[in-house]
């Protein structure tokens, strides 16, 4: 089984799309990289596969090897401050690691033959896929596995999560982030995802609130487009932990487009920590030097995912 060497498996749940559960997803695992801990991410969203998109790995093939795939990697460990060495043992330090953990993906998205192919399968053929997905995937010794899931409650859920319960541990079954944004429509929906983890017996680690705000390019100022609060309110009402609420940030889908290292106005700080400002932006060829998980320690949302990475860690490795 190929999940045999993998502490920690977490899933990326919502009964809604576009709440941006992969851009969850790619955050956490750049955050959990950034901890020094050994990631993989597995993207189950046959139909809209984004997550090589979002490392900038969409243009990798998977690789054969016996016994299964061989996951593409986005990049390799680096020794330093808070590098655990595939054990966890460095999750909980604090402040910016000077090294980081392993990452790599895999995903339907490798498979295709053009980006723009559609993916048209019933039912059972999505369900043998997500089977395979989890038992020939070749991911060696990982702390943690994200998986990245579709929206709702469809065959792609009943089937990874019954093959979950039936192949990894209880130990292994870290449990389920669930995402959504402030909005009620999206939050009616939500709550279903929440209503299937109860049945299925996965534990909610938490509730995250996407898209609360927009942080202006301009002058850092955010504004609540969307609302806010719905998600913990939401959280408050099903008696699950919430983790907190994250703004749409431009620069950030700059970083993922253009592969360009986040800028902002002079005086942005986000939880204490001051951003880079427009005035001490690198050229354009330094801008865009690096690797994503270096280049993504610039983003504003960073500190806010490092402060629910710390949360998600001290549940699961208390």
């Amino acid at each position: 089984m190929s999940l045999k060497d993998v502490k920690h498996i977490m899933l990326v749940l919502s009964g809604k799309g576009g709440v941006g559960k992969s851009s969850v997803t790619t955050q956490l695992a750049l955050t959990l990289s950034l901890k020094g801990c050994s990631v993989g991410v597995l993207d189950v969203d046959l139909t809209g596969p984004s997550i090589p998109r979002f490392f900038g790995i969409e243009n990798e093939k998977v690789r054969q090897a016996s016994g299964g795939w061989i996951p593409v990697p986005v990049h390799a460990a680096q020794n330093g401050h808070g590098h655990t060495n595939g054990n966890g043992d460095g999750a909980h330090t604090s402040g910016l690691a000077k090294g980081h953990g392993s990452l790599s993906c895999m995903s339907l998205g490798f498979l295709l033959g053009d980006r723009g192919d559609a993916v048209v399968w019933r039912g059972p053929k999505k369900t043998a896929m997500v089977r395979q997905f989890l038992s020939d995937v070749l991911w060696g010794s990982l702390d943690f596995l994200l998986i990245d899931t579709p929206p709702g409650t469809s065959d792609e859920h009943i089937s990874l999560v019954e093959t979950l319960l039936k192949e990894a541990t209880p130990e292994q079954m870290a449990g389920a982030v669930i995402v959504t944004t402030p909005q009620a429509i999206s939050i009616s929906d939500v709550k279903k995802e929440i209503n299937f983890c109860r049945k299925t017996g996965v534990k909610i680690l938490g509730v995250i609130e996407n898209m609360a705000g927009f942080v202006c390019p301009n002058c850092s100022e955010c504004t609540n487009v969307f609302s806010k609060g719905g998600g913990q309110v939401m959280a408050h009402e099903f008696d699950v932990p919430f983790m907190g609420s994250l703004p749409i940030d431009p620069m950030f889908i700059r970083l993922i487009e253009e592969g360009r290292r986040p800028v902002y106005p002079e005086g942005t700080v986000i939880d204490g920590q001051a951003m880079q400002t427009n005035r001490n932006a690198d050229s354009d060829e330094a801008e865009t030097a690096g690797l994503l998980v270096e280049k993504y320690t610039a983003c504003s949302l960073y500190p806010l995912f490092d402060g629910m990475v710390k949360q998600l860690l001290w549940k699961i490795e208390p």
